[in-house]
């Protein structure tokens, strides 16, 4: 079975194949990798570095990770996908105390309500006795308070809950999943033709989701899909600019100054379009590979901008949009976004 990353092309970096002529596989495909961090790679039982010394007398290495594990407080988002910093986070307040908890105790306060702690250890945010620590700490915001007494009970279908600084979604109907969309696949639920479409690779066939803006057909990459109405509007909104990471194949040699002019700004039948970054990840004789970001949500503006500087797209990956990467995941798969991804989605545009 032909798999679609040639095994010659390597994860440390997108590059081509040193030997071609052997190499069974066509050199037209694009890798999306990141390189494995060096720890990872030790972690493997390389077979070096055993029986070193990680204490103290090893340069002071082993006492400084140490005094890092005990001074650093792990928050409750930090052990998700993509670490800690996916983009902006609410500003936080400085916690009330003394009678000013007390007031803020009895604003939020909901006698019929569910337990905060409770509500948020539905939430996924983390088990119940860490959220009563966090709660404790004034990492956590209940519409726009600061909470840090205990026993506060909340209406979790009312409730806009924050905790360090990022929205936690308690609504439990909505669903928010990535999808790497391979190409061919046309970005609509039901195709009335019979072509490929998203709902060929739902496992829920019959889970009500629609997707956030387009890809064209031969377009391949991220595409969020959601039943969250209001969020998918604001994230196509022109208002937000929230930006999108393309990787892009053009035929070579790239000649200088094509980058500044993007960044400029091309003329099209619909206006001026510019990119907010141009950078040359490879070039090869043949073909040159281009990572480009911008926030314009026009159809087709990749292609529509390269074709207007004589470099017509020859294959063209979204690899990111927002805080939402690609990543690892595989063409074809759909996977839920974690309560981290989404709590950074849904600060980008202002929820």
């Amino acid at each position: 079975m032909w798999k679609p990353w040639p095994r010659c092309w390597t994860p440390s970096r997108i590059r081509t194949c040193s030997n071609p002529p052997r190499c069974p596989r066509p050199h037209t495909d694009l890798v999306i990798q990141e390189r494995p961090s060096m720890s990872s790679q030790h972690s493997r039982g390389s077979g070096r570095g055993k029986g070193r010394a990680r204490g103290p007398a090893a340069g002071g290495k082993g006492k400084a990770r140490s005094g890092r594990q005990q001074g650093s407080k792990q928050g409750p988002f930090e052990k998700e996908r993509f670490g800690q910093n996916l983009g902006p986070r609410r500003q936080h307040q400085t916690p009330p105390r003394g009678q000013q908890a007390e007031e803020v105790f009895h604003e939020v306060h909901d006698p019929e309500g569910v337990r905060l702690q409770k509500v948020l250890a539905s939430a996924g945010v983390a088990s119940r006795r860490v959220c009563e620590e966090l709660i404790a700490e004034g990492r956590v915001e209940v519409d726009g308070k600061i909470v840090v007494e205990p026993g506060v009970r909340v209406n979790p279908e009312t409730a806009t809950i924050h905790v360090d600084g990022m929205r936690v979604q308690l609504n439990r109907q909505l669903r928010y999943y990535a999808f790497n969309k391979p190409r061919g696949v046309v970005s609509t639920m039901d195709d009335p033709e019979g072509r490929p479409c998203i709902t060929d690779y739902l496992k829920n066939k019959h889970e009500r989701l629609f997707h956030v803006g387009r890809l064209d057909t031969n377009t391949e990459g991220l595409l969020l899909l959601t039943n969250d109405g209001e969020l998918a509007n604001r994230l196509t909104h022109p208002k937000w600019e929230v930006p999108k990471k393309y990787l892009v194949q053009v035929p070579g040699p790239l000649p200088r100054g094509v980058g500044a002019q993007m960044r400029a700004g091309i003329e099209l039948e619909d206006g001026i379009s510019r990119v907010d970054s141009f950078k040359v990840v490879d070039s090869t004789p043949g073909y040159v590979l281009i990572e480009v970001v911008l926030h314009s949500g026009k159809n087709r503006i990749v292609r529509r901008m390269f074709s207007a500087v004589g470099h017509p797209v020859r294959r063209l990956v979204r690899l990111q949009m927002g805080s939402i990467r690609l990543g690892d995941q595989k063409q074809g798969t759909v996977r839920p976004l974690s309560q981290h991804e989404i709590g950074h989605l849904l600060a980008e545009v202002g929820m």
